[in-house]
């Protein structure tokens, strides 16, 4: 009995021996998870290089983006290359599923890249502004999705690179950059700026989607698949672009901001490749806390009727010489209001149409924004002027004798006679020192006898808050 407790204490001793050898000074060792830069078997290569590959393989020398049918592949027996970018999207919050976009360079960049991997999460890898490396090698790139993409072949489309291949193909740089992104509006996209992380500046929601009792949630309303679509709207050119969250993003319940601002994202394109969209990573790069620039006035026409007298109560529609008055028009759905001196017979034709009165007292910053388009322009001649009056009565009788103001405007007809039936955004045309009641008014003059018929289309004409 003695000898086993003995031994029992003897045991006891050699454990706390061992132990205090395991532990010492609460010295644990910390993994060594330094990034270092890799040693390439390789040459490197920009992203336009690639582009550059497919446009000459599409026969172009500019990258045709609608051509998704042409692909160039890259041998894999011959010496590696490695497409250089910078990762500026993540899939942290869900928006972005077994893709990595980049872009070539942190600051001013010029071209982006889709590069498809069958690997999810993939920002604690690849995290916005870190520096990769992408063997190109037995990868083939083409136009998916209006976008340039990388990866394997995989039939007649661009597949995903596996997963047990992911260190085969990418490779991290220890540089992670301080992404800045490519200041821009609405107006400024093209296709060559898609897979660029851009920055939006006053912009907002459009107002039945983001305020009051219609305000939906990102990507979370019944009628959301695969992705809630939202209006986005520049105040600055009264254009607009869609806003694209994926069902699958953890925000996607988040309601959408009600004010006007800035955010940051990806510029990208839809599923079909036939729209611009815009792709966040995360709401926290909004920032939409200012005014709204709702319009103060609008009107679109879609009550239009092809081809008849323009009638739309509260405007005023009046010929000062001729016989011919504005008109109604609808081309390919869309309605617009519209003056032709053709076929008038008139040795002069002088047509006013002007808008319903506006409280120009109710708010500040005003702006006018409208769209214009024309066909069969005559040389020299100049047939449109629009104007404001805070003094005019709203009648008829009043029109010649109220004080009229010109406003100027870029007219396309003059900058590019040959662009016909194109519409072209007026611009904003500053109205905030406007006071009272105002009117709008859009004058057209010409002569069918003189050959100054020129075709004008008038859409979208807006007061809004700068």
């Amino acid at each position: 009995m003695k000898t086993l407790k003995i031994n029992k204490i003897i045991l006891l001793l050699i454990g706390l021996v061992a132990f205090n050898s395991c532990v010492e000074d609460d010295d644990f060792s910390v993994p060594n998870t330094t990034i270092v830069e890799p040693v390439l078997t390789g040459t490197t290569i920009e992203i336009s290089s690639v582009a550059g590959q497919l446009a000459q393989e599409q026969g172009n020398g500019m990258l045709d983006y609608s051509d998704d049918d042409t692909f160039f592949t890259y041998p894999t027996d011959s010496a590696d290359q490695f497409v250089t970018g910078y990762v500026i999207s993540s899939d942290e919050g869900g928006n972005y599923f077994e893709e990595l976009i980049l872009q070539d360079a942190p600051e001013n960049p010029t071209l982006g890249l889709r590069v498809l991997i069958d690997v999810n999460p993939l920002f604690i890898r690849y995290e916005v502004g870190r520096k990769v490396y992408v063997k190109v090698n037995g990868l083939s790139v083409g136009i998916s999705n209006g976008v340039l993409t990388l990866g394997p072949l995989d039939g007649d489309r661009i597949g995903k690179i596996p997963a047990p291949s992911e260190n085969d193909f990418i490779q991290r740089s220890a540089e992670v950059a301080t992404m800045v992104p490519l200041e821009m509006g609405v107006a400024d996209f093209t296709d060559d700026k898609t897979n660029l992380l851009i920055q939006l500046n006053d912009v907002q929601f459009l107002k039945s989607q983001a305020v009051g009792p219609t305000a939906l949630s990102y990507a979370s309303e019944s009628f959301d698949q695969f992705d809630g679509e939202r209006t986005l709207e520049d105040c600055s050119t009264a254009t607009s672009t869609v806003f694209a969250t994926s069902t699958f993003a953890d925000f996607k319940g988040l309601s959408l901001p009600e004010g006007r601002g800035s955010m940051v994202a990806v510029l990208q394109k839809n599923f079909f490749g036939d729209e611009f969209n815009v792709v966040i990573n995360t709401p926290e790069t909004i920032d939409m806390t200012g005014q709204r620039c709702d319009p103060v006035f609008g009107a679109d026409f879609q009550e239009a009727t092809d081809n008849t007298t323009f009638d739309t109560p509260g405007w005023i529609n009046f010929a000062e010489a001729g016989s011919r008055l504005w008109s109604e028009d609808v081309f390919s759905g869309n309605g617009t209001a519209r003056f032709s001196a053709f076929s008038s017979g008139d040795a002069s034709n002088i047509g006013w149409l002007i808008t319903p009165s506006i409280d120009m007292d109710a708010q500040t910053g005003e702006v006018l924004t409208f769209e214009m388009q024309h066909a069969f322009p005559d040389s020299g001649h100049d047939p449109m002027e629009v104007l404001y009056s805070t003094d005019f009565d709203g009648t008829e009788a009043g029109v010649l004798t109220a004080t009229w103001t010109s406003i100027p405007f870029t007219k396309s007809y003059i900058v590019d006679p040959g662009n016909w039936f194109n519409f072209v955004n007026s611009g904003a045309l500053d109205l905030s020192a406007v006071t009272g009641t105002a009117y709008i008014a859009f004058r057209y003059t010409g002569s069918d006898t003189a050959n100054q018929n020129m075709t004008i289309d008038i859409d979208d004409v807006k007061i809004s808050v700068q």
